[in-house]
């Protein structure tokens, strides 16, 4: 049996979107840790990827972070891109850093910014916030000595009691479309860390879905456009807030 430095837990699912011998895509449920750390050694999406695709995540090793060239949130849902090969993470780290990977997401939030679409740009700082005598959480801020984020939006539908915001992170910082929503008076439901404090018990879990990722593969070159239908769980909140599925054409 091989050994990997990754404990391979099937339990663990996940959804593939796209697949092939260099690049995954895979669609992460709500209120999956995306790797390892304190408190959760076994129970990640990379644990479950390790129980499919083990001999090539192994093979990247922990310099090439197991094939993770980016993260979602815990309790953010949706598509994620994954290299299974040596020559995919390289270019795919390359193309995050000259943000040539274009990342879509939808968020419910309690209110429309005062602009319908728009762009945010708002430096961000991570700060380490302690959260029991031996495990402590990274929180971001808007701050002047920041590292530069931007995030464009457009208010795809809005009603008495919320709107469905579309948003496109340029830039990879922590939290970002959470704290850039934030701040133009648009917190997302269900965020317990950011936002007014009324709207966090709004959702069961953070209104926030990764639906679209485009990229050209990086070892092909073709172009790679990859999309994730609205989360079924959080459909019903959708309908108590008189929005509509934005995956429906019908509306």
């Amino acid at each position: 049996m091989a050994v990997y430095s990754i404990e391979p837990n099937p339990r663990i699912t996940f959804g593939v979107r796209y697949a092939d011998e260099h690049l995954l895509i895979v669609q992460k449920p709500p209120r999956l840790v995306t790797q390892p750390g304190v408190g959760h050694e076994h129970d990640t999406l990379l644990n479950g990827l390790f129980a499919v695709y083990g001999p090539a995540l192994q093979r990247l090793g922990r310099g090439r972070d197991f094939g993770l060239v980016h993260r979602l949130d815990r309790d953010t849902s949706g598509v994620l891109a994954v290299a299974l090969s040596a020559e995919a993470y390289d270019g795919l780290r390359a193309a995050f850093a000259s943000r040539r990977v274009q990342k879509y997401y939808w968020a419910v939030s309690h209110k429309a910014p005062r602009e319908q679409a728009g762009v945010i740009k708002r430096p961000i700082v991570e700060q380490e916030r302690r959260k029991s005598r031996y495990t402590s959480e990274k929180i971001a801020r808007l701050s002047p000595g920041g590292k530069p984020a931007v995030t464009a939006y457009r208010v795809l539908e809005s009603s008495a009691l919320a709107a469905l915001i579309e948003a496109r992170p340029v830039t990879g910082r922590l939290h970002q479309i959470r704290v850039h929503l934030d701040s133009v008076g648009a917190g997302i439901l269900g965020d317990r860390l950011y936002g007014p404090s009324r709207t966090s018990e709004a959702s069961h879990r953070l209104a926030l879905h990764a639906h679209r990722l485009v990229l050209d593969h990086p070892v092909t070159g073709e172009r790679v456009d990859v999309t994730s239908p609205f989360p079924k769980d959080l459909r019903g909140l959708l309908r108590r807030l008189d929005l509509h599925r934005p995956d429906l054409e019908s509306g």
